[in-house]
């Protein structure tokens, strides 16, 4: 037999682990054809079928399930090696990281700067959107979520708390005037939320958590957007502090209530010891100190 190309046996790992071929093609930054070539190569070298194709996706054979155990101690002794290499070099490679878009664009930006600066030879890659992508598929290094992972081989650890008020801009409250309780947002306001069936996760359903029942007119899958609209004097929103405190045109309404939620690191347990992956969670731990009194004023 011939020897074995370890980037077809990386193939192979990329679909066991994500089920899907194009799944497994967007994490190894490959084509769909050239990651299936690649795999029938390593089948033909093997003399072997190692996947059962399926609505699905792919489903390991029971000679894929022998070539994953002897595949993951492999990699296991690549990522060894790479911590040796490391040692002498400094971290490299890529480091993804998905958090949520208000997260991502609002408080974390600032840091970046220093910890690319830290890190000259390490790609880092910030998805900061409406949905996460998740460590145990290997689509990020890093999630930070807003709720803990039960599922999964993953590592799930509480980074910060934050807080959320009501906001209105000065010119919508000298038109509507200021509601003096939460109730009162039910009878001539224009309230701004989600999207009620876009929401990415149940904790951003926040208006109940001021009053029961409350119903947003105008309404965005963007967090950003709603900020905006918020700021321009559309109606009254929702917003982390950590966003709404930067601008001096909004005003808290009903000061009294505060709503708190959670950032949780998600990582999988076969990566969360990478030099990448340990700096990463380093680094995120040091942006929630220096910016403790934003996310929890």
């Amino acid at each position: 037999m011939q020897e074995l190309n370890w980037n077809d046996v990386r193939v192979f790992l990329a679909v066991a682990d994500a089920g899907q071929l194009g799944h497994a093609a967007q994490k190894l930054k490959l084509d769909p054809t050239t990651l299936g070539r690649r795999l029938k190569r390593l089948e033909q070298r093997l003399g072997v079928t190692l996947f059962e194709r399926t609505r699905s996706g792919q489903v390991l054979t029971e000679a894929g399930e022998a070539l994953l155990t002897k595949a993951e101690g492999m990699a296991e002794l690549a990522r060894m090696i790479d911590e040796v290499a490391v040692s002498h070099s400094g971290i490299s490679g890529t480091l993804r990281l998905s958090v949520s878009e208000g997260f991502g664009s609002q408080f974390l930006t600032p840091y970046l700067n220093s910890f690319a600066q830290q890190h000259p030879a390490l790609t880092i890659e910030l998805v900061a959107n409406s949905g996460f992508l998740s460590p145990s598929r290997r689509e990020a290094d890093i999630a930070v979520m807003l709720s803990r992972s039960k599922a999964g081989p993953v590592l799930c650890k509480k980074l910060s708390d934050y807080r959320l008020r009501l906001y209105a801009s000065r010119s919508y409250l000298e038109q509507h005037g200021t509601p003096e309780t939460p109730a009162d947002l039910e009878h001539g306001h224009t309230l701004v939320s989600y999207v009620p069936d876009l929401l990415y996760a149940p904790e951003l359903n926040y208006l109940d958590d001021f009053h029961a029942g409350l119903e947003s007119q105008i309404r965005s899958s963007s967090i950003n957007a709603q900020h905006r609209l918020v700021e321009a004097g559309a109606g009254i929103g929702v917003l982390p502090c950590f966003i709404a405190d930067k601008s001096t045109n909004l005003v808290v309404v009903c000061p009294e209530k505060i709503v708190e939620r959670s950032f949780w690191i998600i990582t999988h347990r076969d990566t969360q010891g990478l030099s990448k992956v340990r700096a990463g969670k380093e680094w995120l731990a040091e942006c929630v100190t220096q910016g403790r009194k934003r996310l929890m004023p």
